[in-house]
């Protein structure tokens, strides 16, 4: 058997002496109040600062939320990275930015929940707290749902990346938009025209940006399920987190039935997004990760119903 081996054991100083040896010194004498009525309150001066500002506020603050869906699983809990603001006037030289964290966990106490309705709410209640007439709530998170691969049935977690931004203004109401990006393939119309043998494809990545129509939290209606159908039932074929060789033939084929330019991608997409009652305005972009070249291929769409 191996020897254990022994060190000869050191003698420490105490923790208090290690902190003293590394720079630690006693506190100084408190001059200062320590009962908040008694401390300055320098973010409510008021005095001319020159500028309105757009927004201030707080940014990348992450929080867990539970969010519905009506695919499955149809309801989640992820995790959202939230952006509050609101506008400042030049009478005040800043914001109270405890109030924005202490409004998010008071709506919080049940878990935070992600709907259109919920998060008017919200951000109408952060208005009264800061005492502002406008503010905005933007929250960005994943959105998981189930995908069954075409031939076998199994099935596995795939998600999108969404964002919805809520605008409150105490004179024009609300105003709200969301996003939504999703992967999905397509193969290539020109490779698969010249090539005697095959077609080469990569992986896209559309991104739909819409202005919502503000009825939409009166209805049924899951936005993020028909942006999603909207760039899925698109693309020369869909990704799928579980695929046997079976799925794998079908995936394939039907990319090889269905080429697709990025052109051809977002002016399909925009299609579907036009026939959609609840938005007003969209933005579509598809980004495809080239598999033959050294770059990407980019393409989008700007469309507003309300001007056209």
């Amino acid at each position: 058997m191996d020897s254990i081996k022994t060190f000869p054991q050191k003698k420490l100083p105490n923790k208090a002496q290690r902190h003293k040896l590394f720079g630690s010194v006693e506190p100084a004498p408190r001059t200062k109040p320590v009962e908040k009525q008694e401390m300055a309150d320098l973010q409510n001066t008021k005095k001319d600062f020159l500028f309105d500002l757009d927004e201030v506020g707080i940014t990348n603050v992450k929080h867990p939320i539970t969010l519905e869906s009506n695919l499955t699983p149809n309801e989640q809990t992820t995790v959202a990275a939230f952006t509050l603001t609101s506008g400042l006037k030049h009478t005040s030289k800043g914001t109270n930015m405890s109030r924005f964290t202490e409004i998010l966990a008071a709506y919080s106490e049940n878990g935070f929940r992600v709907d259109i309705k919920s998060l008017k709410s919200f951000t109408k209640a952060l208005a009264d707290r800061l005492e502002q007439d406008d503010t905005e709530v933007e929250i960005s998170f994943p959105w998981f749902f189930q995908q069954n691969s075409p031939q076998s049935g199994l099935s596995g977690m795939n998600h999108a990346d969404v964002t919805i931004s809520v605008c409150y203004d105490q004179d024009k109401g609300y105003s709200i938009a969301g996003s939504l990006s999703a992967l999905i393939t397509t193969l290539c119309p020109c490779s698969k025209e010249i090539s005697e043998y095959s077609a080469h494809n990569q992986r896209g990545l559309i991104t739909m940006e819409i202005d919502i129509d503000k009825a939409i939290d009166e209805s049924k209606i899951d936005w993020k399920e028909k942006l999603l159908e909207a760039a899925e039932s698109n693309a020369s074929a869909k990704l799928y987190p579980v695929l046997k060789r079976p799925d794998e033939k079908i995936v394939t084929e039907t990319a090889y039935e269905n080429p697709r330019f990025v052109e051809d991608m977002v002016r399909l997409v925009a299609a579907d997004l036009y026939e959609m009652t609840f938005v007003k305005k969209f933005k579509v972009t598809c980004r495809n990760e080239e598999s033959i070249h050294m770059h990407d291929a980019i393409a989008s769409v700007t469309f507003d119903k309300e001007s056209s």
